[in-house]
């Protein structure tokens, strides 16, 4: 895809999704209370499943900046005389990196200058951001969720990297699923990611992984989807468009106003699916309470 046929693309879904100037919850707006009582009755069986990964603390190929987990009681060596005594840690991590599974606000995509809705570059500061913080998502995100599975579409364990996942791929999986994504639907797309790197080793993801090819994004329009998330960047690499590197995250997060969810993982969830013999459940997402952060980790949670 050229430069130019990607910004048609953008101004496309721009002004398909548009909203007002004063709007700062993006495809959220999708997401009604009639809808998340509606995704409630998606509860059968009352299982509960986990789409988060465990925080990643060694170094690796996609993983140079590790989070650090420190103990800071008690203190190496200190016997524990006294009758009550308190086990402290802190944590540390690079909320973007390529491996800890969180979400994006949508202050997190700079593109031609701006935010989402042409709000300021210049309202992300060193300091923080003043504006579209994760505080949009403070209260959480409880909708239906809708898992498309495409390694299992295409009879494989797993997508290798480079390859792209198309509109046509997430229509044939609902198809073969029996599934429909609907307006407010939290719609994951799993590419096999954590599977092959649990299986094969971490390798250089910023070089090569699979993801979502640009124009897959006109299906989130279509179907009115609240948010997007994926078991990977949910961007391929190498990128299909010349000259930017992450073009469905400026589609969904600076055209859209869609907050994604990167990193997740569905290994756990998609045979609970299977067994079950249904591909939607109830989905509810907490953030982190972070006024000024352009993300925050995120261990979503899948409600069968």
């Amino acid at each position: 895809m050229s430069t130019e046929e990607f910004r048609a693309l953008c101004e496309r879904v721009r002004e398909r999704t548009r909203r007002g100037p004063d709007d700062r919850r993006g495809t959220l707006g999708h997401l009604t209370p009639a809808r998340v009582v509606a995704a409630a009755r998606e509860v059968l069986t009352g299982r509960t499943v986990s789409l988060g990964a465990p925080v990643a603390t060694r170094p690796g190929p996609d993983n140079p900046e590790p989070a650090r987990h420190r103990m800071t009681a008690p203190e190496p060596g200190r016997p524990l005389s006294e009758p009550l005594d308190f086990a402290r840690d802190r944590f540390a991590m690079n909320v973007h990196g390529d491996v800890d599974s969180h979400l994006d606000a949508l202050c997190h995509v700079m593109y031609d200058g701006t935010l989402y809705n042409a709000v300021p570059a210049g309202s992300v500061t060193p300091d923080g951001a003043t504006e579209l913080t994760v505080d949009v998502v403070r209260d959480g995100v409880v909708g239906r969720g809708v898992l498309l599975d495409i390694p299992r579409l295409r009879g494989v364990p797993w997508l290798e990297p480079g390859e792209q996942v198309t509109a046509a791929d997430l229509a044939a999986a609902e198809a073969a699923q029996g599934v429909h994504t609907g307006p407010g639907d939290v719609l994951l797309v799993r590419v096999g990611h954590r599977l092959r790197r649990r299986e094969l080793g971490a390798w250089n993801t910023a070089e090569a992984r699979a993801g979502l090819h640009p124009e897959a994004v006109e299906f989130l329009v279509d179907r009115r989807v609240a948010m997007l998330g994926g078991d990977g960047n949910n961007d391929a690499a190498p990128s299909a468009v010349a000259g930017v590197g992450f073009p469905v995250h400026v589609l969904t997060v600076h055209a859209m106003g869609m907050h994604l969810m990167d990193y997740l993982q569905f290994e756990e969830l998609a045979p609970v699916c299977e067994q079950e013999g249904r591909w939607s459940f109830l989905c509810a997402v907490a953030p982190l309470r972070l006024p000024d952060a352009t993300g925050s980790p995120v261990n979503p949670v899948a409600v069968l």
